[in-house]
């Protein structure tokens, strides 16, 4: 198991641009304001410069909602799709969220959130895997113009 640390919330760029309010409603209820290390801990990654969260958005929001100014974390060591993590924390800073208070306003409904985030993420991973497969298909033409003749 990874090791746990406290880390200020405002120091963890968001990759997600809304938060669900049916899923904010479930956290909520399991939620103790009493004991913030009694959270389960959040998934981090330096990107670049920064901090992100890779998942946990709900509850570090709901942390942001009781007034929490720290949550348990966690650095994030899975191979995950960082290209897509890179595009979505590109999408939030272009929407001005900053930080986990910055989507205060960007709580919605279930079949709102599934329409604006899940489609728009489809979209995204549906545009880097022809991306990727047109790499593929460019590295395999370089390479196949590079052997010998007589090789075919």
């Amino acid at each position: 198991m990874a090791k746990t640390f406290m880390m200020k919330l405002n120091e963890i760029q968001p990759s997600q641009l809304y938060i669900s309010s049916e899923k904010l409603r479930e956290v909520m209820k399991t939620f103790d304001s009493d004991k913030p290390e009694s959270m389960e801990s959040i998934p981090i990654k330096r990107l670049g410069n920064e901090i992100v969260f890779v998942d946990g958005h709900t509850r570090a929001f709901a942390a942001f909602l009781h007034s929490f100014s720290e949550v348990p974390v966690y650095w994030e060591d899975e191979e995950l799709d960082w290209d897509a993590y890179e595009i979505c924390v590109g999408w939030c800073k272009k929407d001005g969220i900053h930080t986990i208070a910055d989507l205060k306003n960007r709580v919605m409904s279930q079949k709102d959130y599934e329409i604006l985030w899940y489609r728009r993420c489809e979209k995204m991973q549906q545009d880097l895997a022809k991306r990727k497969l047109e790499k593929e298909c460019v590295r395999k033409e370089h390479k196949d113009s590079d052997r010998p003749r007589g090789f075919e």
